[in-house]
């Protein structure tokens, strides 16, 4: 929340994190607007703040009743749904409030964040623009690195990525020149870095992003050893602050766990999701804003991805459900995030060999997204998973495949998705027969997975072009993929792959002679279906397994208890 520097209340603002699953970034907008339940207050509230401002527009020393009573009155018609009522009060106290530099910047940042929770990006730009100029004009370069930072946050949302880059580096040289409070300089430069590493994330960069990952987390050290200086700023267009130091930790623990997971550290990201989850816990027992339920959704959003890697799905469908519950609380929440909870239903679909419900729940989130990383990650594991049904859905996967096409016009700039693509047409000419294309588009995955440090791509790629030069008899090849693909997916772990690679050391063992070595993978290869059943069985024995039935509507509340998985060790392999 914005607060003045004897850490007093001013308002709250608004604002909620903006998340894409897949890369999973998470631009944040301002500060939480404090939601009111009483109707009653709530008409009585707006009824005083609007009197205020009628009659202070009358009284010209009361500057600051009038344009706390416009920010106060258009929030209430927010909460009331009167956003047409809300919009035109702000630009009138905009319009009037010139000669008072804090209260026409807050304005205008206001009427920016009234506008980007429309999805109307294109007026809340050309506000922080006119923001960005006024705040230069009245010599606040502070203020105006905030109006430009949010003004580069919206333009990566719509990427316009031609319009994103000369911005930051103006923002970059900004907050390198500026001289004042240490925390707001920091804080400037915590925000400039989230921009950089989410932009890199998003772009599927993982290991070019590492050397700003590591300037932002040194920065919020940086700040965590800073006391709070209570000297109030001779300007009063920066009596501005980004986030509170607590939600800026948190927002780092958040991108450094996008990164992990990624790259295929599944163990770093729990370890640091679990930090971020407690420290969340400690902050919403003191703090209501909606901003840290974002934070929690996302967090989660991408734990339960590693969890259904690492094998444990039982707990991935108890934190889906814990998603559920907290988008119940908040339908701004459930808007932002719905195709993303679908997307988590449909890979677990997968991982528990429900391929019907997966199709139903990667097809509503399709229909839920527009954004086109999103609906590129979604279209990648559903023409998997119609690769796996075999000939049932051909027209589809055809045309699907034809929609991500890596060689030319793919959707979208994700270097990570990309080669996800790759491996996708590998896997679907591997299925026709087609081995040396399939093996064409494996090593243009391996090659684009080793260049951004893409480990579970890599270990997914070298299994299954071990599994090619197994079909095809050349056994010394095979086991130069399926070696460094079992040592990887043991590093990640990957316990599908770990399956799927000590299967292939049995059978090249077998097949070469060395009884010692096949009865090691073998038993291996068993270890690893039992601990993956028996997790099976357990999750489909949850009564939120029902929630895979679930493609309309807001989520559902309660569930009921299964009679038992139907299920075979052979339906996992």
């Amino acid at each position: 929340m914005a607060t003045d520097w004897k850490g007093k209340l001013l308002r709250p603002k608004g604002g909620e994190g903006i998340h894409l699953l897949t890369g999973h970034l998470a631009y944040l907008c301002w500060d939480a607007v404090t939601h009111r339940n009483e109707a009653s207050f709530v008409t009585g509230a707006r009824l005083s703040c609007r009197c205020q401002w009628l009659i202070s527009q009358q009284i010209p020393q009361f500057e600051d009743v009038k344009f706390e009573a416009a920010s106060l009155l258009s929030e209430l018609y927010c909460q009331e749904n009167s956003v047409d009522a809300a919009k035109p009060l702000l630009r009138k106290a905009i319009q009037i409030s010139q000669q008072t530099p804090y209260w026409h910047c807050r304005l205008l940042f206001q009427l920016a964040q009234l506008h980007t929770l429309e999805k109307d990006l294109v007026s809340a730009c050309d506000l922080l623009g006119v923001g960005a100029e006024y705040a230069r004009v009245v010599g606040s370069e502070y203020t105006r690195a905030l109006f430009l930072l949010s003004k580069g946050m919206l333009l990566l949302m719509e990427r316009k990525l031609q319009e994103v880059h000369p911005l930051l580096t103006l923002c970059g040289q900004i907050v390198e020149n500026w001289q004042g409070n240490p925390i707001q300089k920091e804080s400037l430069r915590v925000f400039f870095l989230v921009l950089q590493v989410t932009h890199y994330l998003d772009a599927g960069q993982v290991k070019s992003v590492k050397p700003c990952l590591k300037q932002l987390q040194q920065c919020i050290q940086t700040i965590s050893t800073l006391h709070d200086d209570e000297i109030l700023p001779s300007n009063p267009a920066d009596l501005f602050h980004w986030l509170p130091k607590e939600h800026m930790c948190v927002l780092v623990y958040l991108v450094t766990v996008m990164h992990s997971m990624q790259a295929g550290y599944l163990e770093k990201a729990q370890k640091y999701t679990d930090k971020a989850l407690m420290q969340l816990e400690k902050l919403k027992m003191l703090d209501c804003s909606p901003i840290l339920s974002s934070f929690q959704v996302i967090l989660l959003e991408h734990i339960i991805m590693c969890r259904l890697v690492t094998g444990h799905k039982a707990t991935a469908l108890q934190e889906i459900s814990q998603v559920c519950q907290l988008c119940q609380q908040s339908p701004r929440l459930f808007s932002n995030h719905a195709a993303q909870l679908h997307t988590l239903l449909g890979l677990y679909c997968v991982s528990v060999n429900c391929m019907d419900n997966a199709e139903a729940q990667f097809t509503t989130a399709l229909r839920l997204t527009n954004h086109q990383e999103l609906w590129a990650f979604i279209v990648t594991n559903l023409a998997s998973v119609y690769i796996r049904e075999g000939n049932r859905h051909q027209e589809v996967l055809y045309s699907l495949l034809e929609r991500i096409n890596p060689d030319h016009s793919f959707p979208v700039s994700s270097h990570c998705l990309r080669a996800a693509a790759f491996y996708v047409r590998g896997l679907f000419s591997f299925f026709q027969g087609r081995y040396n294309e399939a093996k064409r588009f494996l090593r243009e995955t391996l090659k684009m997975s080793n260049a951004e440090d893409l480990n579970r791509l890599t270990a997914c790629s070298l299994v299954l072009l071990g599994h090619i030069f197994y079909v095809l008899g050349n056994h010394r090849e095979s086991n130069n993929m399926v070696v460094p693909a079992m040592q990887l997916a043991s590093k990640i772990p990957d316990m599908s792959v770990q399956l799927w690679s000590s299967a292939l050391l049995r059978d090249l063992n077998k097949a070469c002679g060395n009884a010692m070595d096949a009865h090691e993978a073998a038993q291996m290869h068993q270890n690893f279906s039992q601990q993956l059943l028996q997790d099976h069985i357990e999750a489909c024995s949850l009564p939120e397994h029902n929630l895979i039935t679930w493609t309309d509507g807001p989520p559902p509340v309660q569930f009921q208890a299964q009679n038992g998985p139907n299920t075979s060790l052979a339906s996992l392999l």
